[in-house]
């Protein structure tokens, strides 16, 4: 089939260059001129694991092409996928003004066309109820010819998403048109050969389920958050709690594990987006307005700790950060818990050196010469007072913690994510603080002695 995307982040590109391996034509566009220019160079603009081979190797076959001009995209695509941004607005809804102005230029170039060819707009944003309906009727008032307006949501995990699209769990295609369902349906069939369903449901239900999806996932791991930081004051340990409920079928091990908050693209923006759709319809989503305070103060959780620990006095000390990017496996540092546990620190005086093995240079465009950047994890710990963790990469799983005993000057570890076990860090003689476990305390006056 002919394919057309329109935007180019995570999801349009992943979509876009994942349709080309199965053997589509696909053209992606965005207004981006030199992100265009670049893609056309076989330049990748975000990482994501598989992604770069798929794409490189769809360019080289001539299936995957880049442009700049709406217009050639709407004549090319049987289906046009709209991948565009749909930004948390000042009051929490989703903004649609991106899509619904992309809408009404794809209606007029689709009746500029001399040729009456049926035409799939296929919303892959995540969007409110209702959305589907707002396109259909901002396209119809530029033409009569003949579309359909499909919902397609998409569930890609960042850092996994090329394998999230090729192997999907399920696809759900909202749509009443039985024309349309069956296209989509062929579209969609190479990528679910072992069984995995294609969902069809009206709109409306489409739409739903994927905010849906996202705040069911968004409250499990909120829940575990509240356990960890109850577990702390009654002298639990969330692990076993966590082993304890997990192993129950009807919860599951997934998603249970504490830490320093969720963020990224989606869950933060889809959940503030949900809760206010609520509203819009008359009603209020109590268990979401509690997900996003929770949240909210979940993501400092360790400041008011650190500060304790150094006596309220952060001036002048050198805290190292290990981890940028809200999750492993990608460069996306939108809602990241670190860049708000970054401010804090900064407005203490603290000194604060970062590193992140993919999210530097986005983290050096927001914050500039306010954090030192290192070349490695090592290299921000020297001469450091505490070690704050954010992200769990593998690689800060099993750091040489001899070789960090000489670069730090004090060895004090605040983990937001729980890498180690504190009766190792006690052994090795670290003060070790983590999510919902036993703190490991260390007396300062015996640190000489340990270094």
């Amino acid at each position: 089939m002919k394919i057309t995307v329109v935007g180019t982040g995570y999801v349009g590109l992943v979509t876009g260059t994942c349709f080309a391996e199965s053997g589509n034509e696909v053209i992606c566009v965005d207004i981006n001129k030199d992100k265009v220019k670049k893609m056309q160079q076989g330049i990748v603009p975000i990482y994501e694991p598989g992604l770069e081979t798929l794409f490189r190797r769809n360019i080289k076959a001539g299936r995957l092409k880049f442009t700049t001009e709406l217009k050639e995209g709407v004549d090319f695509g049987e289906i046009i996928f709209l991948a565009l941004p749909t930004p948390e607005d000042e009051n929490g809804a989703a903004d649609l003004s991106f899509v619904l102005e992309v809408a009404g230029q794809i209606g007029e170039f689709i009746e500029e066309n001399p040729q009456n060819t049926y035409k799939i707009i296929v919303n892959k944003s995540t969007v409110p109820v209702g959305t589907a309906e707002k396109v259909t009727q901002i396209i119809k008032s530029k033409t009569g010819k003949d579309f359909d307006v499909v919902s397609n949501p998409e569930f890609l995990r960042e850092g996994f998403a090329v394998d999230d699209f090729m192997k999907p769990e399920r696809v759900v295609i909202g749509t009443d048109s039985e024309k349309a369902r069956n296209k989509m349906q062929l579209l969609y069939e190479p990528f679910v050969r072992t069984g995995n369903p294609i969902i069809v449901m009206d709109p409306r239900s489409a739409e739903v389920t994927k905010y849906a999806a996202n705040s069911f996932l968004a409250m499990k791991i909120t829940f575990m958050n509240e356990i960890a930081n109850f577990a702390e004051k009654v002298g639990a340990d969330v692990d076993k709690i966590r082993i304890g409920i997990g192993t129950d079928s009807r919860i599951g091990k997934r998603f249970l594990f504490p830490g320093v908050g969720y963020g990224g693209s989606c869950f933060p923006k889809d959940v503030k987006a949900f809760y206010k759709t609520g509203l819009e319809h008359g009603y209020e989503f109590k268990l979401l307005k509690s997900v996003i305070e929770i949240n909210n103060r979940q993501r400092t959780i360790l400041i008011p700790k650190l500060k304790s620990f150094f006596d309220n006095d952060l001036k002048g000390k050198n805290i190292a950060v290990w981890g940028l990017s809200f999750k492993p496996e990608t460069d996306d540092i939108r809602e990241a818990p670190a860049l708000y546990m970054i401010d804090e620190l900064l407005k203490t005086g603290a000194n604060v050196k970062v590193f992140d093995p993919e999210a530097m240079e986005n983290t050096k465009r927001k914050y500039g010469e306010k954090l030192q950047y290192t070349q490695n994890m090592y290299q921000a710990l020297e001469n450091a007072d505490a070690l704050l963790i954010s992200t769990e990469w593998n690689m800060f799983r099993t750091p040489d913690f001899d070789k960090m005993k000489k670069l730090m000057k004090q060895l004090v570890i605040f983990d937001g994510r729980n890498l180690y076990r504190p009766e190792r860090m006690k052994e090795l003689g670290f003060h070790y603080t983590s999510i919902g476990r036993p703190q490991v305390n260390i007396p300062r006056k015996i640190w000489k002695e340990i270094l």
